[in-house]
């Protein structure tokens, strides 16, 4: 795997395809907006291009993307001091097939952005917590400890009986 790979357009397009839809997500459960969603994960790619990232692996190379989108994410959000609209009105717009629907999926939304990003992390992408910590540059018992605060919350809002 070259080292980077905003140097030609199919380079940049391989990694536009490998990595577009976990950045959607990752804005999308941020700002629960498409369009925003959208924009920001074409700005997660724009940064891309301006950095000329280097990555060690494909693993490495999600991990940024993930990084940078949430990052942007909560700029934005800080930015614009909005409220934010309900998941039902994106539901009922088709993008179903791009999210588990349900009851699960609001109480993560629902979850702090502290707590958010690390339960995508872990649960969506399959990362382990010292991996997350590496990444979000935190100790790795924070990540632990959020992740545990997280699931608390999620069986409370889901009742005893869900696994979170």
């Amino acid at each position: 795997m070259p080292n980077s790979y905003s140097e030609t357009e199919q380079g940049f397009s391989d990694v536009y395809a490998r990595n577009i839809d976990a950045v959607y997500r990752v804005c999308f459960s941020f700002l629960k907006n498409s369009a925003d969603a959208e924009d920001l994960s074409q700005d997660t790619f724009l940064r891309y291009l301006d950095r000329d990232v280097k990555f060690e692996s494909e693993r490495h190379e999600k991990a940024w993307f993930i990084v940078t989108a949430s990052n942007l994410c909560k700029n934005e959000i800080k930015s614009w001091r909005r409220k934010t609209q309900d998941i039902d009105e994106h539901i009922e717009l088709g993008f179903e097939q791009n999210f588990d629907t349900g009851e699960t999926l609001r109480a993560i939304m629902a979850l702090p952005n502290e707590y958010k990003t690390i339960v995508y992390m872990y649960y969506y992408e399959g990362y382990s917590t010292p991996e997350i910590a590496k990444m979000l540059k935190r100790p790795d018992a924070t990540v632990r400890t959020r992740l545990a605060r997280a699931r608390k919350l999620l069986k409370r809002s889901l009742g005893s009986t869900a696994d979170a």
